[in-house]
Order: C-alpha cells, then sequence, then structure tokens
C-alpha cells in the first residue's frame, strides 16, 4: 500500500508560479509511473503529467511548456513546478503512483490562480 501526501497548493496570480510535492510512503517509488492529475470545479479529473520510471515524461497539451515534473526516488518524491499560470490552472491537483494493476492517489491540494 502506497500514501502519498501532497503539499504545496495555494493561491497564485495569473502569471506567477506555485511548486507542488508529493512525498510517498509505503514502498519505493522507483518502479513507480509517478504523475499528477487535476479536477477543475465542475469538470473531470485530467491528466496533467506523467513521469514513467524509464525516463519519458508525457504532459497534456495545455501545461506544455509551463509546467515541469521531476522525481527524487531516493526521497520518495515527486515534484510539480507550475509556471506561468492561468485561471483555468485552477484545479484540485492529485498525486497519482501506478504499478502494473495498482494505482493510488493523495488527497489533492487544491492550486487557485486569481488576480
Amino acid at each position: 500500500q502506497v500514501r502519498l501526501v501532497e503539499s504545496g497548493g495555494g493561491l497564485a496570480q495569473p502569471g506567477g508560479s506555485l511548486n507542488l510535492s508529493c512525498t510517498a510512503s509505503g514502498d519505493d517509488i522507483t518502479p513507480y509511473a509517478m504523475g499528477w492529475y487535476r479536477q477543475p470545479p465542475g469538470k473531470e479529473r485530467e491528466l496533467v503529467v506523467l513521469s514513467w520510471p524509464a525516463g519519458s515524461i508525457n504532459y497534456a497539451d495545455s501545461v506544455k511548456g509551463r509546467f515541469t515534473i521531476s522525481r527524487d526516488n531516493m526521497k520518495s518524491t515527486v515534484y510539480m513546478q507550475m509556471g506561468n499560470l492561468r485561471p483555468d490552472d485552477k484545479a484540485d491537483y492529485y498525486c497519482h503512483a501506478v504499478l502494473v494493476h495498482n494505482g493510488y492517489w493523495g488527497q489533492g491540494t487544491r492550486v487557485t490562480v486569481s488576480s
């Protein structure tokens, strides 16, 4: 069982930045695909970015060039730097870990983008 705890959400102005962190416990995350999903108000949860254990990364088109994921397997932590934030980035952001058929979610952290 993997437990994921996100941190770093909050309020940012349009054009601003926020950094999210996700710390895992319960297993070594090295073989896991790790990523972030988000759920905007009134909408379905959507993929933001996924980091595969072999090194490839998939970003949603909406965040390419603005968001960057990184992972420190030794610290069991995944990071996401969010830049040039837009109002439509407002959402609850969830950390996700998946290995074969086992998937785990964090409790979410809220990001609000407003002037």
